[in-house]
C-alpha cells in the first residue's frame, strides 16, 4: 500500500498557511469541458492557471493549464474557527500515563516511515481524535489513539485497537490507503477518515457536514502549528 518517493502531505497544510486561510479546507476546478478537479490552491501564472496538489512538498507539486479552458474555482469548505480540542471521548484515568511522548514520537516516526507520510500529519491526526488518549472511546465506538472504528481495525489487521503500536499502525495504514485512494489530496483523505469515503466521492470534496469541515481544519491548523515549531527551532 506504502509508495516510494518524497514524504506526502506536506503541501496541503503549508499552502494553506502561506495563503493566511487557516480554516479553507481546499478548492475546487470546473473546466469548460465539464471536468472537474479539487486542489489545494490556484495562481494565475500569464496566461496559465496553476492548480497546486498535496504531495511532493511546498511549491512542487503543481500543473499549468489555460486559464481560457477553466470555467469557476470554488472553495471546497470553509470550516468555523474551533478550539483545538480532542472529540467527545470517554478514557481510562490511567490513559494520559501508557504512552510517553518519546514512545508516541517513535511510533509515529516508524509508521510514517513505513507508509511514506509525514510524522506530523500522523500527530495532528492523533490529537485530533483522540488528544493522545490510549483508551479513548468515542460515542459511536471508534477506540484508540487514532480512533479506530471496529470494521476498520479488522480490515487493517489491528487485534486490540487499545494498543497503541498497532492503533497507530492501523490508522497509518487506513489514511495510507484514503491517500492512494484520493491521489495523495490530503483535504480528501482527512474528511473521508472522517466521515467516510462514501460522502467524499459523494459530494466530490469535504461534504457539507460541520463536524467533518471542522475536523480538517482541526488538523490542517494541527499541522502548520507543528511546521512553525519546527522552522522556529531550526531558526533559532
Amino acid at each position: 500500500m506504502a509508495r516510494t518517493g518524497l514524504t506526502r502531505v506536506v503541501l496541503a497544510a503549508v499552502c494553506v498557511l502561506a495563503m493566511n486561510l487557516p480554516t479553507h479546507a481546499a478548492e475546487h476546478v470546473t473546466f469548460k469541458n465539464g471536468f472537474e478537479q479539487d486542489c489545494v490552491r490556484h495562481e494565475i501564472v500569464g496566461d496559465k492557471v496553476r492548480l497546486y496538489f498535496a504531495g511532493k512538498g511546498t511549491d512542487v507539486n503543481f500543473q499549468d493549464l489555460s486559464a481560457d479552458s477553466v470555467l469557476r474555482v470554488e472553495e471546497v469548505a470553509d470550516a468555523p474557527v474551533i478550539a483545538d480540542v480532542p472529540p467527545v471521548t470517554v478514557a481510562t484515568k490511567a490513559a494520559s500515563a501508557e504512552l510517553t511522548k518519546a514512545e508516541m514520537k517513535e511510533m509515529l516516526a516508524h509508521a510514517g516511515d513505513s507508509h511514506n507520510i509525514d510524522a506530523d500529519l500522523l500527530a495532528s491526526v492523533v490529537r485530533a481524535e483522540s488528544g493522545g488518549q490510549v483508551k479513548a472511546v468515542s460515542r459511536t465506538g471508534a477506540k484508540g489513539l487514532m480512533q479506530l472504528m471496529p470494521g476498520t481495525a479488522n480490515e487493517m489487521g489491528v487485534q486490540d485497537a487499545f494498543r497503541p503500536e498497532q492503533n497507530i499502525a492501523g490508522g497509518t495504514a487506513y489514511l495510507d490507503a484514503l491517500l492512494t485512494r484520493y491521489h495523495d489530496n490530503v483535504v480528501k483523505a482527512l474528511a473521508a477518515y472522517n466521515a467516510g469515503p462514501g460522502a467524499v466521492d459523494k459530494y466530490h470534496g469535504v461534504p457539507p457536514y460541520r463536524e467533518t469541515q471542522a475536523y480538517v481544519a482541526r488538523v490542517i491548523r494541527e499541522f502548520n502549528r507543528r511546521k512553525q515549531m519546527a522552522l522556529v527551532a531550526r531558526t533559532q
